[in-house]
C-alpha cells in the first residue's frame, strides 16, 4: 500500500538534483514531497505527517537554517538531513545546532546518501523502551522515552527521534564506555569506518540540555580514543 512507504519531505531548489533525488528515492521504495522554497514546505509540515526532511542549506528566501528551526517547532521529533555545498565545520556545526540529526555535503555519493537515508528511516526495536513509560532519573534531569520529552533544570524540553536513540542507548549501557563506531552504526545507520563530527556535536546538544556545567560534565563523559560514557550518578 502506498499509505506504508515512508514519507519524505525534500526541500531543494537544484531541480536538476532534486529530480535525480527523487528518482532515487522512489525506485527505493520511498513517497517523496518536493519543495524548492522552505515557505511552502513548512505550511505542509503543519498538515502532514513525514518520517523524515531532507533539507538544503542554501535555498531561495528562507534559508535552510531558519527553516531548520522552524520545523523543530512544529514537529520536534522528525529526523532532519541538511544538505550544503558547504565544507566548513561551523555550517555543519550550525545546522547541527539548529536542530538538525546529521548533514551531507554536496556534491555527495549516491549510494552513501541512499544509506544515510535508511539508517536514518531504521525503525530498530533495540532503541524502544519499556512500554511502561516511567520517568528515567538522572541530576536534576528526568527523561520520557515513550513521549519524546525531558525536565531539566532549565525548564521541559522536546526531544527528536535521533535524540531519543542515543539517550536510549546511553541508558542501556549506564556506566561503560561506549565506542564511537557502535554509536554511530547503531543510532545513525553509518559504517564502521566513517569519519563525523555529528555524534561529537549530539554530545555537545545532550550536554547544553543536561549537564549542570556543560564545560565539565558529569554524565557525558568522553572516553579518550574509545567513545563516550553515560554516568547516572555522575562520577
Amino acid at each position: 500500500m502506498t499509505d506504508d512507504k515512508p514519507h519524505i519531505m525534500l526541500v531543494e531548489d537544484e531541480i536538476h538534483l532534486a529530480r535525480g533525488i527523487c528518482f532515487n528515492l522512489e525506485e527505493e521504495g520511498f513517497r517523496v514531497s518536493h519543495f524548492a522554497s522552505a515557505e511552502p514546505a513548512l505550511g505542509s509540515i503543519e498538515i502532514e505527517r513525514f518520517d523524515l526532511v531532507i533539507l538544503d542549506v542554501m535555498l531561495p528566501g528562507m534559508d535552510g537554517f531558519h527553516a531548520c528551526r522552524a520545523i523543530r517547532a512544529i514537529d520536534p521529533r522528525v529526523p532532519i538531513l541538511m544538505l550544503t555545498a558547504r565544507s566548513e565545520d561551523a555550517d555543519r556545526v550550525e545546522g547541527l545546532e539548529n536542530g538538525a540529526d546529521d548533514y551531507l555535503t554536496k556534491p555527495f555519493n549516491l549510494v552513501e546518501f541512499l544509506l544515510r537515508v535508511k539508517g536514518m528511516l531504521r525503525r530498530s526495536s533495540w532503541y524502544r523502551p519499556d512500554p511502561v513509560e516511567e520517568g528515567y532519573r538522572f541530576g536534576d534531569n528526568e527523561v520520557f522515552l515513550l513521549s519524546y520529552r525531558a525536565r531539566t533544570a532549565q525548564g521541559e524540553i522536546d526531544l527528536t527521534e535521533m535524540e531519543v536513540r542515543v539517550l536510549s542507548l546511553f541508558f542501556q549501557k549506564e556506566g561503560q564506555a561506549v565506542h564511537r563506531s557502535d554509536l554511530l552504526q547503531s543510532v545513525w545507520g553509518y559504517s564502521s569506518d566513517t569519519e563525523t563530527r555529528t555524534l561529537d556535536n549530539f554530545i555537545v546538544r545532550l550536554r547544553k540540555y543536561f549537564e549542570p556545567d556543560p564545560s565539565h560534565p558529569k554524565h557525558f563523559q568522553t572516553v579518550r580514543a574509545v567513545g563516550y560514557r553515560f554516568s547516572r550518578e555522575g562520577e
